[in-house]
């Protein structure tokens, strides 16, 4: 795991960087703030622990500006501002968790911990879980749920709502679907994809839900991304 230690106190720097080296992290250290970005654009980090005093830029408008530009690693913020007003607007700012100073350093290490197992959980749940609008897809429990509505779906109901979601937002035809969840390379004379998808919308869309899946006709359905 590679975290960055965005601190400018020399004494810190060194304490901390030797502290995450000891228990297995690959850690840098950034003493401004203008470094620190420099160096999340040129590499990856799984986790950041952020100062708030930097001697160049407040931290929490650091960390407004790396959240507004797409970082997604957890922000571990350290800092001497011990009122619960400063540290609900750290957490408002975008930190990720907020520890005062001084700190115990087996706390801040089971913080880092918790903030990258988060992380990871996040990950995974984005390649098992397809989600378009309010419709809920989760591949590792095959369960959907449009809100918090679960809905039954047949074993194939489940594959044709599958293939729907992943191509979410484009035109899928009749042969498309029956090469991709029926198997069929040929398209038969058969009307099995019409009646699993008039299925699958009665399902999808009842109870005066927003109508999602869109017949096109004589080309294919469309299930709406937006």
């Amino acid at each position: 795991m590679r975290v960055l230690i965005i601190e400018d106190d020399p004494a810190n720097q060194k304490f901390l960087l030797h502290s995450l080296e000891q228990n297995g992290y690959d850690a840098v250290v950034a003493a401004t703030a203008s470094k620190a970005e420099e160096l999340i654009s040129a590499q990856t980090f799984d986790g950041i622990i952020l100062d708030l005093g930097l001697p160049d830029e407040d931290g929490l408008t650091l960390i407004t500006r790396l959240k507004s530009a797409g970082m997604t690693a957890p922000v571990l913020i350290l800092s001497a501002r011990r009122s619960v007003d400063e540290r609900v607007r750290g957490l408002e700012t975008g930190g990720d968790d907020y520890l005062t100073k001084p700190y115990a350093l087996p706390e801040l290490l089971a913080r880092l911990r918790n903030l990258l197992r988060r992380k990871d959980l996040s990950a995974t749940e984005d390649n098992t879980v397809l989600r378009v609008q309010d419709l809920k897809l989760d591949l590792l429990r095959r369960e959907a749920m449009r809100g918090e509505e679960v809905i039954e779906l047949t074993t194939r109901e489940f594959s044709l709502l599958e293939y729907l979601c992943r191509n979410a937002g484009k035109m899928v035809s009749r042969s498309m679907i029956l090469d991709q969840v029926w198997g069929m390379r040929i398209e038969p004379e058969t009307n099995v994809v019409d009646v699993h998808i008039y299925r699958l919308r009665n399902k999808i869309e009842r109870r005066g839900a927003a109508p999602l899946l869109r017949t096109l006709r004589g080309m294919g359905y469309v299930l709406r991304d937006k």
